[in-house]
């Protein structure tokens, strides 16, 4: 009988250090949690690698920060600027682009400031100027970086302090509901708007304002944690999701990721 519990036990412990060998932990952005992105690659990575993918999705400073700490295998992010100087750190190596897709600015449908069609600059002067109601994720995420950086091209600095600019603290999908909400105004990458959009279908109050300035192109990026500066994370793992991921088959696996007929994300790895 104790022959077979310590049997058990070492193939129980065996086990368990097998799954968490080929466990890669991943720090990522809401948007490619939200849109239902990674649940939609993880099986097919595992199935190809036999490898389980596990993520966190949290804002791209709170993601960076993590890779910072040897909490994580690797990122999945989408703040060019802070991941060049995140891997000059010497915290990440191996930084590939994945795909794109571009930030919006969304706005009630009776569009209240009247900024529809304007640039990203105009549509923000403007919204300050009649004091609309404009909700900021202000949580350090990729896209609340980008919309800061809007306010500085627009006015120098963020309003931070206006009373009609309210910081959310909250994820993309929580934020657009709120300018619902208020009828106020938010920025958001396309992907997760369209994901929003499947979401409420008839009952959508909000509707893209401000589009299409080369200014909002939003790109993703893989980076994998140094093992240098984290002993103990895995960039054996961190190296073949990288390869899988920018490999042809899974870009156009990405490609053909769609939600009301749109593609959340374009893939340009290697380009």
């Amino acid at each position: 009988m104790t022959k077979t519990l310590v049997t058990l036990g070492l193939s129980t412990l065996l086990v368990t250090t097998l799954m968490a060998k080929d466990s890669l932990m991943m720090a990522t952005t809401t948007s490619t949690d939200n849109t239902g992105l990674l649940d939609y690659l993880a099986p097919k990575f595992e199935k190809e690698t036999g490898t389980t993918l596990k993520w966190l999705a949290t804002g791209t400073g709170k993601a960076l920060k993590m890779g910072s700490n040897c909490d994580v295998d690797i990122l999945f992010v989408h703040a060019p600027a802070s991941e060049k100087k995140f891997v000059e750190s010497g915290y990440g190596v191996n930084r590939k682009q994945v795909m794109y897709n571009d930030f919006i600015i969304v706005g009630p449908k009776t569009d209240g400031a009247k900024v529809s069609g304007m640039t990203p600059s105009e549509a923000l002067m403007k919204i300050k100027s009649v004091e609309a109601k404009f909700f900021s994720r202000g949580d350090n995420s990729g896209t609340n970086k980008k919309e800061i950086a809007l306010w500085k091209t627009a006015l120098q600095k963020a309003p931070e302090n206006a009373a009609w600019y309210v910081q959310t603290g909250q994820g993309m999908l929580r934020t657009i509901n709120m300018a619902s909400e208020k009828d106020g105004y938010t920025m958001t990458d396309r992907g997760t708007w369209i994901k929003y959009e499947s979401q409420k279908r008839d009952n959508n109050n909000m509707k893209i304002v401000v589009e299409g300035d080369k200014s909002l192109f939003n790109q993703y990026s893989v980076v994998t944690i140094n093992k240098d500066k984290c002993p103990n994370v895995k960039p054996e793992l961190a190296t073949q999701f990288t390869n899988w991921i920018v490999k042809p088959e899974t870009q156009k696996i990405i490609a053909d990721f769609r939600l009301l007929d749109k593609a959340l994300f374009i893939p340009n790895a290697n380009k």
